[in-house]
């Protein structure tokens, strides 16, 4: 081809200072020859690993599906690869999640929650200028690449949705109380249970996990009382799901005698019977722009130092688990 080792690598990764038309050519040769870059290599040359980290804490399966596959879209094509980290009891260890990031050789890291709410572990690998991304974090909103969604409106608009449809003894099945996450979903509950001059009755509040198991015993204690609620607003699909199951374990039909709302938008919301009503959280969306923002920190587009907050909204997605209240008899 007449062009230099050296001009070849730079073709083959994108570098400046090489033409269109060389890298074009560059690139057919490489295929023809069915030749593909080794990225070890290319990681030992540029001292980069090419890696990201995701790192989340025991959520519903469908939860971390849309994460990484949202994480995963974006990546496509990309040079860098995904490094999937799961950490448990975040809360009362972040220092330890944060020397786990930082031995990982990574480029980059997506901090779901309750990682991205953890000031110890921000602190940790900012000194250490780790660039990072946070997804949907509830705290420090000026700190870093955010990409949020508005949880206590969002709470707000299926709590409403209930109380419209004339339910006033609602069960609630929080979530797991160390994410921030079901701190402002319920406070979204409160909201509109205050528009509408009703309270919330504390002994029909549980808290859950954000486990199908938690939230199902968390829904027997509920429906199993004298005096049971006719409705239940369950902080994620797996929990709301449960409810549907502990239900009609009682001998109760949804949404007839019990309607069940969720948080989320999972798949298990669409598969379930009757299909779940609940808040559609774009979370594969959200993944894939809080990538897209740290790829173009990493590649120099973007300052990662500089703050960045992108806000998604919610929906609300009304189906056959929730109906207006019967009377009695």
């Amino acid at each position: 081809m007449g062009v230099t080792p050296k001009t070849v690598s730079r073709a083959l990764n994108d570098a400046p200072h090489v033409s269109q038309a060389v890298r074009v050519k560059v690139k057919e040769v490489a295929a023809a020859l069915d030749y593909y870059p080794n990225l070890a290599a290319q990681s030992l040359i540029a001292r980069r690993s090419y890696l990201i980290g995701l790192t989340y804490e025991r959520p519903s399966p469908s939860y971390v599906v849309e994460l990484q596959n949202g994480a995963l879209d974006r990546l496509e094509n990309e040079r860098y690869r995904l490094v999937v980290l799961p950490f448990n009891h975040v809360a009362s260890r972040p220092d330890e999640l944060g020397k786990l990031l930082l031995r990982a050789g990574l480029d980059g890291v997506l901090l779901a929650p309750p990682a991205c709410d953890q000031p110890v572990l921000l602190d940790m690998i900012e000194r250490q200028r780790l660039p990072y991304a946070r997804i949907t974090p509830h705290s420090d909103l000026d700190r870093g690449l955010v990409v949020a969604m508005d949880e206590v409106a969002a709470g707000h608009t299926v709590a409403a949705h209930i109380l419209a449809l004339g339910h006033r003894r609602v069960g609630i099945i929080l979530g797991d109380p160390s994410h921030a996450a079901s701190r402002a979903r319920m406070e979204g509950y409160h909201q509109a249970f205050n528009e509408a001059g009703v309270a919330i009755d504390g002994s029909l509040v549980g808290t859950g996990d954000f486990t199908y198991d938690v939230g199902y015993r968390v829904a027997l204690d509920l429906l199993d009382r004298p005096v049971r609620p006719t409705a239940i607003l369950a902080q994620n699909d797996d929990m709301a799901v449960a409810a549907i199951a502990a239900g009609r374990d009682l001998g109760l039909s949804v949404p007839e005698q019990l309607s069940v709302a969720g948080f989320d938008n999972s798949e298990v919301s669409r598969t379930a019977w009757p299909q779940l009503t609940t808040v559609d959280q774009p979370v594969r969306e959200m993944a894939w722009d809080a990538a897209n923002r740290l790829i173009a920190a990493l590649e120099g587009e973007i300052d990662p130092a500089v703050s960045f907050k992108h806000e998604h909204e919610h929906k609300l997605l009304v189906r056959a688990s929730t109906a207006p209240l019967c009377p009695p008899g």
